[in-house]
């Protein structure tokens, strides 16, 4: 069972870095050309802008669930590091709790907010309903909900392989 929920872990954090790279790639590449037809073309495209933002959602919030699982997200330990052992074990466990609650926050209004708004459209993407553009909030918030479980279970995964692409890197260079 412990396997099976690593390598699912594994897989989420795969795909979370995925989803977040292309989306950086994607902005890279749509707001040139917003900037490119507007002044060298003269025909302000009214797309590239609410796209790069709803790019930057996806980005924010499915690659803080990756940043979350590699450990590599924001932390103020300075108080927790001065702390006894037995106390610290103890303040951790109070965090994961606390990040539990977040995510379920998350979770639960980022849907309610998503359903809320589903009839409703963009006005400058027709196409694109308003629930759509709130739909990382939820999805975002399940991801790091299953790596807060995870590492309330098992512990730190930051050491993986799968996430440490630096000892892969180091392993290759010596190969």
């Amino acid at each position: 069972m412990k396997s099976l929920f690593l390598r699912v872990n594994d897989t989420l954090y795969r795909g979370c870095i995925w989803v977040a790279g292309l989306s950086v790639l994607a902005m890279t590449l749509i707001i040139p050309w917003g900037i490119f037809a507007r002044y060298i073309l003269g025909t302000g495209s009214s797309w590239p802008e609410p796209v790069a933002i709803l790019l930057m959602v996806v980005f924010t919030f499915v690659g803080a669930a990756a940043s979350y699982r590699a450990g590599a997200h924001m932390a103020v330990s300075m108080a927790t590091d001065r702390l006894p052992p037995p106390l610290r074990a103890g303040v951790s466990v109070l965090v994961q709790v606390l990040m539990i609650l977040v995510c379920l926050f998350m979770t639960w209004y980022g849907a309610k907010l998503c359903i809320t708004t589903w009839n409703q459209f963009l006005a400058s993407l027709p196409g694109v309903r308003v629930g759509m553009t709130y739909a990382p909030i939820p999805i975002g918030g399940l991801l790091t909900l299953s790596f807060v479980l995870e590492k309330l279970m098992l512990g730190d995964q930051s050491h993986r392989k799968v996430v440490r692409f630096d000892l892969v890197e180091e392993n290759e260079g010596a190969a």
